[in-house]
């Protein structure tokens, strides 16, 4: 008994297919069949562009290049690159840059330079992940362009273009 031979083949900002799905009964616009990197290949740096969702919960796909602004959030946020070398600083806000409201899902600008303890930094390639703690301001830093996913809540900074990912034929 042979064995099929099967290639996994992990896409880039540079180098992706879109993915589909094959019918068996129902309507392809009920799904969502694109991929963080063609998004990223068409996104302007830093946009927050949804591509999956669960109640208030979603993934959004960040193309990191060049320096964000500095975000915060009232809750734990994940992020994970899917391509390119990203550095991500970190500054425990001091109360009066918090997010005021505990139950404010997503993340918010800060306004302004951020105040408080610097914690440091780290940087991630492809296939790490790091943890963005709740009222801690984060800034990314990418001199090339890279691919992040973002686990959070859906919140005003999110972007949803589900006309442009989702499958209509």
């Amino acid at each position: 008994m042979t064995q099929a031979a099967y290639k996994t083949v992990f896409g880039s900002i540079d180098r992706f297919e879109k993915g589909g799905v094959q019918m068996i009964d129902d309507n392809v616009k009920n799904y969502a069949f694109s991929n963080c990197f063609e998004i990223a290949s068409k996104a302007k740096p830093y946009e927050k562009v949804v591509f999956g969702q669960n109640q208030i919960y979603v993934l959004e796909t960040i193309r990191a290049e060049g320096t964000s602004p500095w975000y915060t959030c009232a809750h734990d946020e994940f992020t994970l690159s899917m391509d390119g070398d990203v550095e991500i600083h970190l500054v425990k806000l001091d109360n009066e840059q918090t997010v005021p409201d505990e139950n404010h899902n997503g993340a918010v600008l800060v306004k302004g330079e951020p105040r408080g303890k610097k914690m440091g930094w780290m940087k991630i390639k492809r296939g790490h992940q790091a943890m963005l703690p709740k009222n801690t301001a984060y800034q990314f830093r990418a001199a090339k362009p890279a691919v992040l996913v973002q686990q959070t809540c859906k919140g005003e900074l999110s972007i949803e273009r589900w006309a442009d990912i989702c499958q209509t034929v």
